[in-house]
């Protein structure tokens, strides 16, 4: 993966809590802050696909701290910030990658179905920046990033919930880089487009033709991205928003 040697040193003795590590997404980025030296924090509901990241990062060498929470129910959100400041003292880095979506019609989507998108989402994202960020003004600092998503931006049929979540999500993220700033804690957010996750081989060539960048995205896009705005030499970057999705935002499309 580019860029990985050169930042090892800026992640070492680094504490990093990845939500949704137990698969996709959040995986990858547990992977690849242990191998660049961060103790990590692995958290997730699953607690099948938490086992399978711990053995993940056992195999490279990395011992890692594994909470299962639910990020819906505020009280597993206090308790897990309690362990971890029990276990490891507290976190320099905070990746909320956890996130889901229920794509119904608008006509038919319940209350609760409502309500269980943007609590998981939105407030569960509230939850953990604003409990990790009592732990980094105790340390001197940190940073934190939001997964959005390109849903923020932009959507497609029956994604009202999801929608809203991620666009509350670039809100709050611009908020708490105020708020929080004369702490040294930095706050932004990545909107990811098409990650693959599954067997990308398995991928058609017109999936790839579509991106203006000619491919698909992978997991390494967004640790990549992570890297850059949780890299301690970063620090003017507060309270802002990569979209990475290949040029998949930028680019009109029209039927022929």
């Amino acid at each position: 993966m580019p860029g990985i040697e050169q930042e090892q040193a800026h992640f070492a003795e680094k504490i990093a809590l990845i939500t949704g590590a137990g698969a996709g997404i959040g995986q990858a980025l547990a992977l690849a802050y242990a191998r660049n030296g961060a103790v990590v924090v692995i958290a997730d509901r699953n607690e099948v696909g938490l086992a399978d990241t711990s053995t993940q990062l056992k195999r490279i060498g990395h011992e890692s701290v594994s909470i299962t929470v639910d990020l819906s129910i505020p009280g597993d959100i206090s308790s897990m910030f309690t362990r971890i400041e029990e276990l490891v003292g507290g976190i320099d880095i905070l990746v909320n990658n956890a996130g889901f979506g229920i794509w119904k019609s608008p006509y038919e989507l319940e209350l609760d179905e409502w309500d269980s998108v943007i609590h998981t989402n939105l407030r569960g994202t509230f939850l953990c920046s604003r409990e990790a960020a009592a732990q980094m003004k105790k340390r001197g600092g940190g940073a934190i990033v939001n997964l959005s998503s390109t849903r923020a931006l932009m959507s497609e049929p029956n994604s009202e919930a999801y929608a809203a979540s991620k666009a509350g999500i670039l809100g709050l993220t611009h908020a708490m880089a105020v708020s929080l700033g004369h702490d040294h804690i930095r706050v932004n957010a990545i909107c990811p487009g098409w990650i693959e996750t599954g067997d990308y081989n398995a991928l058609r060539s017109e999936d790839h033709a579509q991106h203006p960048a000619g491919r698909v995205g992978r997991p390494e896009d967004i640790v990549n991205a992570c890297f850059y705005l949780t890299d301690p030499n970063n620090d003017f970057v507060t309270g802002t928003h990569l979209t990475v999705d290949g040029g998949m935002t930028r680019r009109m499309i029209y039927e022929e």
